[in-house]
This record gives C-alpha cells, structure tokens and sequence, in this order.
C-alpha cells in the first residue's frame, strides 16, 4: 500500500499543477516525475516506468483526480512520445466479460508440466491459449505464437507494449498480426491496451490486416475472449466467447450436439 501511495502522491502534484475546470488533457514528461518526486522528497522506483504502468493497468488514480472527471468520463494515462505522457478525459470505458454469456467447453490440452509451473494468472493464461489453440477456435485463422511480451516504440505514442504477438493466416492465404493482452480476474482492460495494440499492429506489421484479441480469465476460472474493431473514431467489441477447458469426460456428445445447432 505504501507504493501506491507514494505514487499517487506524484501524480495527484503533476495533475493539479496544470489542472483547471474545462481541461481535458495534461501532458507531462519523464522528466517531470523526477522533479515532482525531488520536491515532494520521494524516492522514486529504479523502474520510473513502474508508475504509469500501475495505473494505467493495476489501480485508479487518486480520488481528488477521479472527482474531478464528472459522470460517466474517467482520466487516462496515454503515452504521448518519446518520455512524454499525457493524463486525457474521456468516456468511460472498461470492457469485461458479458454475464450469462454461452460457454463452449474445450478438451484441455494444457500441458501438466506447463500448468503446474505457470507463476502468475497473465503467464498461465497465455499458456493455456497457446497450448489449446484457442486463438485458432475463436478467429477461424491458423494462428502462431510470434513473441511474448513485445515492448517498442510507435510515432506520437512512444514506448508500448503488448503481452504476446500471434501473427495468421485465413483459408484465402491473407496475412494477419493478433497482439493478444492477457488478463487476470481481478484486472482491468481498458481502452489504451486495445488503442496501443492497433498502434502496434499497423505501424510494425503495416502489410498485415491488425486483430487485436484480449483474454481474460473470469471469476470461475473460465476464460473470455474478446475482439475489437475501430469504428468511428472509437474502439468496439467485435466479437466475445466464453472457454472452459475440461478434461476429455466432461464433454457429452450431447454438448457437442447443442454447437451444431448455434448461429455462429
């Protein structure tokens, strides 16, 4: 707790520095972290990164910036350049997995080996759709695991980072990229992870059609799947399913009956 105290105390400063009523986005640099933490006489993370990252993914900023978002708007941290960052006002948007939503069971082909090992939800989450090739069964595309945790640099973004990259290939013989974000229960996923991964997609692979995928295990240990187009300006849900992955006994033939007979 003491952590993220000590780095709501840098943000809330570098936030109300600049803020008055009708502004809609702050910018800020590396720079200005180290010079805020100097003055409050913080010592900083060696991992100044670590910061922004907390709360861009694991936390909410601090109350008095919250409060100052209005109803159904929320303060983001988007990257802005090279060391540059910028807290921005926008719609509220978290995506998380729809409640009472068809589940489809999957023989698990997880490896016991992988599965005993695997150190964190992210990590054991990765594994078990590589493993089963959940991927594949969700795009209709073959799929392949191209790099785990790619961090690069994208123009006006700067330094972003997806949990794994698949690229595919459909029955025509297109070309895809899939930059997958990986979830645990209790994390949030938010708009950024999905604006970072198009980044990603069409500025690295720019020949290649970009389907950014997320994956998020859900409270039963089920795990969603999630697609996302951009649309006006705005970044939507194309496509979700629920997995379950069951022993071999635990599939009837009388499920299997039942996804004949599903739309799609």
């Amino acid at each position: 707790m003491a952590k993220i105290n000590r780095y709501s105390q840098i943000i809330e400063a570098i936030f109300l520095k600049s803020y008055r009523k009708g502004v809609t986005e702050i910018v800020f640099s590396r720079e200005e972290i180290e010079i805020t933490a100097t003055e409050l006489q913080i010592k900083l993370p060696k991992n100044i990164g670590d910061i922004l990252y907390s709360f861009r993914y694991r936390t909410e900023l601090p109350v008095s910036i919250l409060e100052t978002a209005g109803k159904e708007f929320e303060w983001i941290i988007r990257p802005a350049g090279r060391a540059l960052y910028k807290l921005v006002l926008t719609k509220q948007t978290f995506f998380k997995p729809t409640e009472h939503f068809a589940i489809t069971k999957i023989p698990d082909a997880t490896p016991g080996i992988i599965a005993k090992y695997a150190m964190t939800d992210e990590q054991a989450l990765l594994a078990k759709v590589r493993y089963n090739r959940l991927l594949d069964i969700f795009t209709g595309l073959t799929c392949y695991s191209l790099q785990n945790h790619l961090r690069t640099t994208v123009p006006e973004m700067g330094q972003v980072e997806t949990d794994e990259i698949y690229v595919g290939i459909d029955k025509r013989g297109v070309h895809y990229v899939i930059p997958v974000q990986a979830k645990g229960k209790s994390d949030k996923l938010g708009v950024v992870q999905i604006e970072q991964d198009f980044a990603i997609g069409t500025n690295k692979f720019p020949n290649l059609i970009c389907k950014p995928i997320a994956a998020q295990f859900m409270t039963n240990g089920d795990i969603a799947l999630f697609e996302f187009e951009m649309g006006d300006n705005e970044i939507a849900i194309s496509a979700e399913k629920h997995y379950r992955l069951v022993s071999h006994d635990e599939l009837t033939f009388e499920e299997l009956e039942k996804y004949k007979s599903r739309v799609n």
